[in-house]
């Protein structure tokens, strides 16, 4: 599986709304073209984590222009829109929303101002209540209105998103995007490490058998109050670990986990040690039984100037690609026999619409993947697809198949279809529910 993994791209208006004279427009441009090439000899990407901060003042034409450009992105290097994944960063945080509500600065303060021993029993309670937990979310609504075609948005009831794809080898990656904003925006609490708070909610990352569990946040640990508990419950249950925010390129390989801090694509021109950054990997199962490894092949890209163009940070003297690997044990359960049949998992990208995304990408001469039989659209690439109705739409979708009422419609909407969606996946309404979307994708 092959992994893009971004951070920190700032579309900030009103400069992002016009590309002739957006200052970052280069660097962006730059970076899909090194993309592209290290596709050409390593093949397409099948996800592409964006580490937050993708607005810089969580304004909607900034997620506009974001969203088109990583659909573009997405395009040339292979990657179907599903396969986008993302997660909130401090600019993804609406400031103005927060300086105008009381209610906003009562509940971050209340977190904030707890005693440590305290502060988990806080925010759990907060997230419970009906009113105080829309209060945390509300600065991020127009990031999960733009996340919510991504299967991203986070709300009270589910404040970090998962996902689940096939390794290979009787393996699977498990994907947890982590909220680390839910205090952002006041309180001077962005400026410093050590002022956030993440909590053990969201770090829980339960270390399964054959599961590899990846990890993506926009704030590193040290960045939280609570960074010790967050920082081993990373280490100790993520061997795949993705931060950003700190602008600085970083690869970090251990025995038993591999964290990357990308730079940033957008930093501010004027920071000191401007330099854009990120990271391209590759991630395998070898071996079989105790003898299993994850092995890694990562392209750490850094910016150099005079000539423009991205180049390897080096692991060391001799070497541009970073190879590590990791065990990857199997313990069958007691009285099992050794070859245990796994149950099936639905294969990453086999929909439809991420063949025909594969076929119209415009990166020739890319060898395309192996053909696999093809399989009915997987539950991402019909959010997708949902999300690119209009608003009565996805409304007269919803309300037809009976997967939302009319009281629902009060709930912000990314969580009143994300829910929905549930909804159809428990009651066995999915194929119907695709049915629909195609029915009005035809009507376009």
């Amino acid at each position: 599986m092959r992994l893009l993994h971004l951070s920190d791209i700032h579309f900030r208006t009103p400069d992002c709304e016009n590309p002739a004279t957006d200052v970052h427009q280069p660097y962006r441009t730059l970076l899909a073209q090194d993309v592209v090439e290290l596709c050409r000899e390593g093949g397409f990407v099948d996800a592409i984590l964006v580490g937050g901060d993708i607005a810089f003042k969580g304004s909607p034409a900034e997620y506009k222009v974001a969203r088109a450009w990583l659909l573009e992105l997405a395009r040339q290097c292979g990657c179907p829109p599903e396969g986008i994944y993302v997660v909130p960063g401090n600019h993804d945080v609406d400031r103005g929303v927060c300086a105008r509500s009381m209610a906003i600065s009562n509940a971050q303060d209340a977190i904030a101002a707890a005693h440590p021993d305290a502060r988990e029993s806080v925010i759990r309670r907060q997230l419970a209540d009906a009113d105080v937990g829309q209060s945390l979310f509300r600065p991020l609504a127009a990031y999960n209105e733009f996340a919510a075609g991504f299967d991203c948005s986070v709300y009270p009831d589910s404040p970090f998103w998962t996902d689940e794809v096939d390794l290979g080898g009787g393996v699977r990656l498990r994907l947890f995007g982590l909220t680390s904003t839910l205090i952002s925006g006041l309180g001077e609490r962005d400026n410093a490490p050590g002022r956030l708070y993440l909590g053990r909610l969201q770090t829980v990352l339960n270390p399964e058998q054959d599961v590899v569990n990846l990890v993506l946040c926009h704030h590193p640990p040290s960045w939280f109050a609570d960074r010790d508990d967050t920082d081993d419950n990373v280490n100790e249950r993520a061997m795949l670990q993705f931060f950003g925010h700190e602008h600085r390129q970083r690869c970090t390989p251990t025995p038993t986990y591999m964290r990357f801090q990308a730079g940033a694509v957008n930093p501010d021109i004027n920071e000191r040690e401007w330099k854009p950054g990120y990271n391209l990997l590759n991630v395998t199962v070898r071996g079989e039984g105790m003898g299993r490894t994850l092995d890694v092949r990562a392209y750490v890209r850094h910016f150099q100037k005079s000539p423009d163009m991205f180049v390897a940070l080096r692991q060391d003297r001799f070497q541009e690609v970073w190879t590590h690997s990791m065990a990857l044990p199997h313990m069958p359960p007691l009285g099992a026999p050794a070859a245990e049949v796994k149950p099936p998992v639905l294969q990453f990208h086999a929909t439809q619409l991420a063949e025909a995304v594969r076929e119209a990408a415009e990166v020739a001469p890319l060898e395309p993947k192996p053909e696999g039989k093809m399989q009915g659209p997987s539950m991402r690439n019909l959010i997708y697809r949902f999300w690119d109705l209009s608003i009565g739409e996805r409304r007269e979708i919803a309300l037809k198949i009976g997967l939302i009422t009319e009281a629902d419609l009060q709930v912000p909407e990314p969580e009143r279809y994300k829910k929905a969606f549930k909804e159809a996946a428990t009651r066995g309404l999915m194929a119907e529910l695709a049915m629909e979307i195609e029915r009005v994708e035809n009507t376009h």
